[in-house]
């Protein structure tokens, strides 16, 4: 799907990529990592079509330079940094919508998941944007092309907590139908959701490690049950979008594999209101359970 080969890029006296050889198959979902100045953001910039380059840089056997249009298509992007656009957040959306050919109601639905109603600031610059915001519509939209490729480079930098969780949530819900290539400084971030580690240093690939694929890639089913109601415990789980069945002994909802750790470390601050704690793969047979009963 995506092949380096002797990708090299020379900023007047920096090497910033050195000879990178790399082949990126489809449904793998891989963890680019290394320190600042490693190479990462040159990389993706040149998949992108972005660079000049010496080397080949090939996705679906095209030229992202010659054909950038037709790659691009394919390809939901979130950037490091956000670009200074002086359009209208209206405008943004509606070009957007135009160039991937979905509506302009599913970037906003992502967007709402996200924690942004995009409607009550539509005609404000998107460059007067707070980061937070920038970062959500950003990631709205990429996720919204409903592309084969999704490539982020640091995606999570400027969420709160629980913008994080609705954001791995919708990448959970990804899992099986897109490409993903996630740039991060820590993989402790990105780790759980990936099947694939590359890293990257001074422009050169010092690292490839294959990881297996479990179940905390996907979304997981969780049920927790409660000693007695409890406004606290309650609080948390409405902000991860629990619901009660029965005033607030019994919760249900679903948690991003890649949140699990995040997830189970909340409730642990409860566990003596814990009776039962269960977290299910939502595909059916085979799927892997953790079960606590105190």
């Amino acid at each position: 799907m995506i092949r380096l080969t002797s990708l090299t890029k020379q900023f007047k006296k920096l090497r910033a990529v050195d000879g990178m050889d790399l082949t990126i198959s489809q449904g793998e979902r891989i963890a680019l990592i290394g320190s600042n100045g490693a190479g990462k953001t040159t990389m993706i910039r040149c998949i992108l079509g972005e660079y000049t380059h010496d080397g080949t840089v090939e996705v679906w056997g095209a030229s992202p330079r010659d054909s950038r249009q037709a790659v691009l298509s394919h390809i939901g992007f979130v950037p490091q940094l956000p670009p200074p656009l002086k359009m209208p957040v209206s405008e943004l959306l509606r070009f957007s919508s135009s160039v991937s050919n979905r509506r302009v109601q599913d970037i906003e639905e992502i967007a709402l998941r996200l924690g942004l109603d995009v409607r009550t600031f539509a005609h404000q610059p998107f460059f007067k944007l707070s980061g937070g915001q920038k970062q959500k519509l950003l990631i709205a939209i990429a996720l919204g092309r409903n592309a084969d490729v999704l490539i982020m480079d640091e995606p999570a930098a400027n969420l709160d907590p629980e913008a994080r969780h609705a954001f791995f949530t919708l990448l959970a819900e990804r899992v099986g139908t897109a490409t993903m290539v996630i740039s991060s400084h820590r993989l402790d971030e990105v780790a759980a959701l990936v099947n694939r580690v590359v890293e990257l240093d001074r422009g050169t690939v010092v690292l490839d490690d294959r990881v297996g694929d479990s179940s905390i890639a996907g979304l997981l089913e969780c049920c927790i049950k409660l000693r007695r109601p409890d406004p606290a415990i309650a609080n948390a789980l409405e902000a991860w979008g629990f619901s009660t069945i029965d005033g607030g002994v019994q919760w249900n909802g679903s948690v991003a594999g890649a949140d699990r750790l995040r997830f189970t470390g909340l409730i642990s601050r409860y566990v003596g209101l814990l009776s039962h704690v269960s977290l299910d793969e939502k595909a059916g047979a085979g799927a892997a359970q953790a079960g606590v009963a105190p």
